[in-house]
């Protein structure tokens, strides 16, 4: 999709603010991390480099590829951010392409329990909570592009 879309997330994958959180690109996949101010150093977001709405759409390549992406990401997050869990939550109201959520989930962080991280997430965005510092962020991700460099 061309740089002037409405897509938020194409406009990510063509250089806008944002592209500077790319982790990994491959094949129908792009893995970043949550734009700045992100809430959590390891909420990363994986894409469909496809313009599409989300799985009711994919093709049969994109089909196969989520399961063994969603494992390494997920395992990527796990790995990097030291959590016990990995949520994977898409909804595809901010952008209507399909765009995965991995956040992490550390036991003694609350804010980080199932639905509290939704209003972790706006509190961050309200600036009601301090967001994760930047430079922590631009660690897990120089680490992360390292680990994904053989994928």
């Amino acid at each position: 999709m061309a740089e002037s879309s409405p897509c938020g997330v194409c406009r990510i994958h063509a250089g806008a603010p944002g592209a500077e959180m790319e982790i990994h690109r491959a094949g129908l996949w792009l893995l970043r991390h949550h734009p700045l101010p992100a809430p959590l150093p390891g909420w990363l977001v994986l894409d469909s480099l496809r313009h599409v709405g989300g799985p009711a759409d994919f093709d049969a390549a994109e089909c196969a590829g989520l399961g063994p992406m969603l494992q390494r990401c997920s395992a990527l997050v796990r790995d990097l951010s030291g959590c016990e869990r990995v949520y994977a939550i898409a909804f595809g109201e901010g952008a209507r392409h399909f765009h995965l959520h991995l956040i992490p989930r550390h036991g003694a962080d609350a804010a980080t329990e199932s639905w509290r991280v939704a209003d972790l997430y706006r509190q961050v965005a309200a600036g009601e909570r301090p967001a994760a510092e930047p430079e922590a962020v631009a660690a897990l991700v120089a680490r992360a592009r390292e680990r994904t460099a053989g994928w």
